[in-house]
């Protein structure tokens, strides 16, 4: 099997992935659905996107942070902290897993060159939040190969899922 980075995110019908550094949502079939794809792989997210969790270390995953401060430490076994996009790439050549880009914003933009594939849950509803996925994604560069659509207690959800195209 081919390894791939991929891109793994949520967003209402407007694109807005974030609140304050947390999700604007509490969607448990969408965070099982996050759970599923990224289990025993790597998951790569800024700073931000880090604390925004709480600093909690999501177990069964190997997480890399980004950041540009060189003196940011996170003292656990399953968590690398990294400050380049050459620093991730070079790490993820030298290993296994696939690589899940889970954001935020900027880190969605630093590597969008760089993905394989995209995976993205749209909320069927209209959130307040500060942060919305990149305007700019250079979208034309991957097809649309599954939509799943999802129903649930709070809001239904669609899971798109592209591939770059070669």
């Amino acid at each position: 099997m081919t390894r791939r980075i991929k891109a793994i995110w949520a967003q209402d019908q407007k694109g807005l992935i974030g609140q304050d550094g947390h999700l604007p949502w509490r969607i448990p079939e969408e965070l099982a659905h996050f759970k599923a794809t990224t289990m025993g792989q790597a998951m790569l997210m800024g700073r931000v996107t880090f604390e925004g969790m709480g600093k909690r270390v999501l177990p069964g995953r190997k997480s890399l942070i980004l950041t540009r401060d060189p003196n940011y430490q996170v003292d656990h076994p399953d968590v690398l902290v990294l400050q380049s996009v050459e620093e991730v790439l070079n790490w993820y050549q030298h290993q296994e897993l696939e690589l899940y880009v889970i954001g935020g914003r900027e880190i969605f933009c630093a590597f969008k060159e760089n993905l394989d594939e995209l995976i993205c849950s749209e909320i069927q509803g209209v959130f307040e939040g500060d942060v919305y996925f990149p305007a700019e994604f250079p979208w034309k560069s991957f097809e649309l190969v599954e939509q799943i659509e999802q129903e649930t207690a709070t809001f239904p959800f669609t899971i798109y899922k592209y591939r770059r195209i070669t």
